[in-house]
């Protein structure tokens, strides 16, 4: 049986994150606990989708960018350069920056957690370091300014043929944000849920049908979103 939703909550939650709730319920504390509750197993539903899609893309792009080697070749996240060189621009304050300087630096934190979690142990596997590479790092791997190295002589290996860039780009950008605020378990209740677990089922089925597939049938996001409040206005 639930508490009576009295001040213990601020002191759970913190006022301000409890005040998101208690709008959304129109001040009924109670629907308000329940709201967050509801908030609460539609970030677990989703957490099971985007792990599985996070899992499928990074294998997708590491085989991409692989596609090329030659069987000896060192593995690219231990030669970051390969993919992700100098590469000098204009910002718009004048200065002048390394627009590969980020992932560069992502690739060798990778390594260090790898290495950590090994104990130094050699050599460090490849697949741990992809697996220390966080959803970000893959998810500005198709934006417009990687195209031409990217995009065109790798990355688009790793969807259906016809692919265009913008159908990545955009779901997986959308699905970056929306793992952000899983992640930090912030409210998703004014967000698109059902827009976003198509876009899951979309990136999903760009790669391999049979994952799609298996996502559909195995998703828990559906049975959570038929448990909208109907209070809620979407």
């Amino acid at each position: 049986m639930m508490t009576d939703p009295g001040q213990w909550i601020e002191g759970w939650l913190s006022t301000l994150r409890f005040a998101v709730y208690l709008d959304a319920a129109g001040g009924d504390r109670g629907r308000a606990l329940a709201l967050y509750e509801w908030n609460a197993r539609a970030a677990a539903a989703f957490h099971h989708d985007l792990g599985h899609l996070e899992v499928a893309l990074r294998n997708a792009y590491d085989r991409a960018l692989r596609h090329r080697d030659e069987s000896e070749a060192r593995h690219w996240v231990f030669d970051p350069s390969r993919h992700f060189p100098i590469q000098e621009e204009r910002a718009r304050n004048g200065v002048v920056v390394d627009a590969n300087d980020k992932p560069r630096a992502q690739i060798e934190q990778a390594i260090r957690s790898a290495r950590r979690d090994t104990k130094g142990r050699a050599p460090t596997p490849p697949g741990k370091v992809i697996a220390e590479l966080r959803f970000g790092f893959w998810r500005y791997l198709t934006i417009a300014r990687r195209t031409d190295a990217l995009r065109i002589p790798y990355l688009r290996t790793a969807f259906r043929p016809g692919t265009d860039r913008r159908d990545v780009d955009h779901p997986v950008g959308r699905l970056h944000l929306l793992r952000n605020r899983v992640a930090h378990n912030e409210p998703l209740i004014r967000m698109d849920l059902a827009g976003r677990h198509a876009d899951v089922l979309t990136v999903a089925g760009l790669m391999a049908v049979p994952l799609r597939d298996h996502l559909t049938d195995l998703s828990p996001v559906q049975a959570v979103l038929k448990e909208w409040p109907a209070y809620l206005t979407r």
